[in-house]
């Protein structure tokens, strides 16, 4: 038996639709009116609505929109109302059968029939259209997904769809799922890969100060601060663009208002240049500390970006994108001790916590790296250079009080980021990470 609601006003010329369709062998379940209308479907799960509205207004569109998406419907409405407009209107809130002036007994049972074969022919064209659009961006996202692992790993096209297409039947995944995974992870590795460079540019602006003040490599000093300030708004100028403003965008507000004071300073400051007595405490102390909210402020948005993405890989990008920072760190941290007017050795320095933390941080780092299966000849090959390189930078760090030490954590430091740099790209890259 089709089960029945009845939509219809208390009018005194309103027709006996409880008794019509009775007789017409349909059950009728509720009879209510248009404002209740959402609640009564909800609550009874009628297979069709039969109306009678004469002249429907918006309350009534309103509420077969809303009842048709809480409990999809059949909809036959009895109205009185001839405008081309409301007919529109009836259609587009999902009415299947609208009759104008022509309500009868005897035709009420045929109504009724056909307005269920219009619901269930709707229902079938829908989902068939949901299945069209879903494979149309299933196929973008397979497209998408194979354009960054053919530019990853340098792989062909066919190459491409063979490996989302096994690692499809092996998490017994759509390849669509599989590709918007690939997608994701680009995405958050890349971002991380940004704000993970904030961090060490927070470091490197104030190491490449006081090599300047320190009279080492000056004009190499400045036109390298110079760059870092271009890379920092370069990076903000991307991170805008790619990140969502609801989810991340105090973050990014956070760390943009930490560089702008690091930028203020450093133009108060003019460019470094030598001092016969050292650098300027005062000057370099006060650019450190706003250098280290920059810091804090770009590790919170590293470690949400990579809290957000789905492979759990990412973290090795975080992890490598750190040791740049470390490095940066380091060397700053040998130059301002050596710059005290104490002349403290950096071992012996007030500093010298921070340094040995940071030392022990690298080389924890470090050896993550080299243990995590995440790797391929080149990445163990730069891995091997960083390790000289940071013995280099520790050397150096020890004798920063001296000239030569000076050079040695200026050139050491700059291997390591370029090194670093290298790393953290071929990680982004990587088959692993992007596969999960």
């Amino acid at each position: 038996m089709t089960n029945v609601v009845v939509i219809a006003p208390p009018a005194p010329d309103a027709p006996d639709l409880v008794a019509d369709l009775e007789a017409a062998g349909m059950q009728v379940l509720e009879r209510t009116t248009s404002a209740e209308m959402v609640r009564c479907v909800v609550r009874n799960a009628p297979d069709v609505m039969v109306c009678w509205e004469p002249q429907p207004g918006a309350v009534f569109f309103d509420s077969v929109r809303l009842a048709g998406t809480a409990a999809p419907t059949a909809v036959l409405v009895f109205t009185a109302d001839v405008r081309a407009e409301s007919a529109e209107q009836a259609l587009a809130a999902g009415v299947q059968e609208w009759v104008v002036n022509g309500y009868g007994r005897t035709r009420l049972r045929a109504l009724v029939q056909l307005t269920l074969a219009r619901f269930r022919r709707d229902h079938q064209l829908g989902e068939e259209l949901a299945e069209l659009s879903r494979r149309l961006d299933e196929r973008k996202l397979v497209d998408r997904a194979k354009g960054i692992l053919m530019t990853a790993r340098q792989v062909s096209e066919d190459e491409a769809f063979r490996l989302l297409r096994t690692a499809s039947m092996q998490a017994k995944l759509r390849i669509g799922q599989v590709s918007q995974q690939v997608i994701d992870a680009a995405h958050y590795a890349e971002s991380i890969n940004r704000a993970g460079r904030l961090r060490m540019l927070s470091q490197r602006v104030v190491k490449l100060y006081a090599l300047g003040s320190a009279g080492v490599e000056v004009a190499g000093a400045r036109a390298l601060l110079m760059e870092s300030c271009q890379q920092v708004e370069q990076i903000f100028v991307q991170l805008d663009k790619h990140l969502s403003r609801p989810t991340f965008g105090d973050l990014l507000e956070g760390a943009r208002a930490a560089w702008a004071e690091v930028r203020l300073l450093l133009a108060d400051a003019s460019s470094p240049t030598p001092s016969a007595g050292g650098v300027v405490l005062p000057v370099l102390s006060r650019l450190d500390e706003a250098a280290e909210a920059l810091l804090t402020q770009a590790d919170r948005l590293t470690l949400a970006l990579e809290g957000a993405g789905l492979a759990p890989s990412l973290n090795v990008i975080n992890m490598s994108g750190r040791q740049r920072m470390l490095a940066q760190r380091l060397a700053k941290l040998a130059l301002l001790s050596a710059s005290m007017p104490a002349g403290l050795p950096p071992y012996v320095s007030p500093l010298a916590p921070q340094i040995a933390s940071t030392a022990e941080g690298f080389e924890q780092g470090l050896a993550y790296l080299r243990e995590i299966p995440l790797s391929t000849p080149a990445i163990r090959k730069s891995l091997e250079a960083a390790e000289a390189a940071w013995q280099r930078m520790l050397d150096g760090a020890r004798d920063a009080g001296q000239a030569p030490g000076r050079l040695a954590v200026a050139s050491a430091s700059e291997e390591l980021l370029a090194l670093f740099d290298q790393l953290t790209g071929d990680y982004e890259r990587s088959m692993q990470m992007l596969m999960g």
